[in-house]
């Protein structure tokens, strides 16, 4: 067994995530029991048609509180839902008053931050074109909105940054938090992902012909033919273990890579992504034979999806049961990693190898081993893997305390 990283491991504290299922863990666990997906016909203004996509019920008529409104855009309200779900606001207040303010920090990974209230804005042109002055793009549109919202938001004064590796980013942001804890910068740190619906990107991804039509997402299926866009917000709150609450599950190990094989398309033996879980077993201290689950990036798109099957079965063979869960949520980009890894927990607390949504049959050329329907069984350790445009890869171990 390889020699455990002293960086790992860090404990999942708490976690909170909002998606197209509703606010908070509830409703996205009930649909990952009873199979339901939170996907629906695209009804997003300005939109492309014939898509489905993963909207958040009443994110629109979320309200910021007094004296953060210069922060007002969709990615910041979807931050919102999740700061005042799960009790987790309060998780972080319990950090503060045990380390302080200044040794709580906010690393949150994001690609469209606040992109839409741009596009509103620019519809809003005056004669001359000059966008309206209400229009604050250093509140909503720049990356690094969402960390400063966060953070002003849970009154914190340590480090905050925003991290955009494209899809990778909310993983990303847990293995860059890792860092601030072992290099003495921060005793804990607020994580995950923010990503919002916005034109850009789904005409940005309808123009690269990547885009489910007509149904939703079926990842890993014989007939899949693409993504379906969601949007959402995943937090969790790393601290090291004697700082968590018993029993709270744990982020075993994490590893990185970047394989610059393709500014939009993966490498297509999976290299990269051979490297990243490669690493994360090594800074885990773990076998392949000890995770009990894979959750899969499965995008639904062809070559997303064969890459990663060839990289899987490399690395764990056919033993190992794998699946993507973003059938339920849609494809949220830069927090897809960090909704991901809370569902990765819900997995560990409630024996469930969710099978991919909607599947009636796996791609037969496939050689990993893909469940396409529930499963109950023992899972002690997963592995959650995340793939970026530009070649980034990032894995995240997840698991449950000896």
């Amino acid at each position: 067994m390889p020699d455990r990283s002293p960086l790992w491991p860090l404990s999942l504290a708490a976690a909170t995530t909002v998606t197209a299922l509703g606010a908070g863990i509830a409703p996205l666990r009930r649909a990952l029991h009873a199979r339901e997906g939170g996907l629906r016909p695209s009804e997003f203004p300005g939109g492309p048609e014939d898509i489905w996509v993963g909207q958040v019920p009443g994110v629109e008529a979320v309200e910021l509180p007094p004296g953060l409104a210069r922060f007002a855009c969709r990615n910041n309200r979807l931050a919102e839902m999740a700061l005042a779900s799960d009790g987790f606001a309060e998780a972080v207040a319990a950090a503060v008053a045990r380390h302080g303010p200044e040794r709580v920090a906010v690393v949150l990974g994001t690609s469209t931050a606040g992109i839409e209230e741009t596009e509103q804005a620019y519809s809003r042109r005056d004669g001359a074109g000059a966008l309206p002055a209400s229009f604050d793009y250093a509140g909503s549109h720049d990356l690094q909105s969402l960390p400063a919202y966060v953070r002003a938001r849970l009154g914190l004064r340590g480090p905050a940054f925003a991290v955009s590796t494209a899809c990778t980013s909310g993983a990303r942001s847990m293995l860059e938090a890792a860092s601030l804890i072992a290099s003495g910068l921060a005793d804990a740190v607020v994580a995950g992902g923010v990503d919002s619906l916005c034109r850009l990107t789904l005409h940005g991804f309808a123009s690269l012909e990547l885009l489910s039509r007509g149904r939703p997402t079926r990842p890993c299926a014989a007939d899949r033919d693409g993504i379906s866009i969601g949007e959402a917000a995943g937090l969790v709150l790393l601290t090291r273990p004697e700082h968590a609450p018993p029993g709270a599950p744990l982020l075993l190990g994490a590893g990185a890579s970047s394989d610059g094989h393709h500014m939009s398309s993966p490498h297509p033996e999976g290299l990269g992504a051979v490297s990243a879980m490669r690493a994360a077993l090594d800074a885990a201290g773990l076998t392949p034979g000890e995770v009990d689950y894979v959750n899969l990036h499965g995008t639904g798109t062809r070559a997303n999806d064969a890459m990663e099957d060839r990289a899987v079965h490399h690395m764990f063979g056919d033993d190992v049961p794998c699946s993507s869960t973003k059938g339920w949520t849609g494809h949220a980009l830069g927090a897809s990693g960090a909704v991901e890894a809370v569902i990765a927990m819900l997995c560990l607390e409630d024996g469930l190898v969710p099978g991919c949504l909607g599947v009636a049959e796996r791609d037969p050329e496939f050689r990993s081993a893909i469940a396409i329907a529930n499963q109950a069984r023992p899972v002690r350790r997963i592995a959650s893997n995340s793939f970026g445009f530009g070649g980034s890869n990032c894995c995240l171990l997840i698991g449950q305390a000896a």
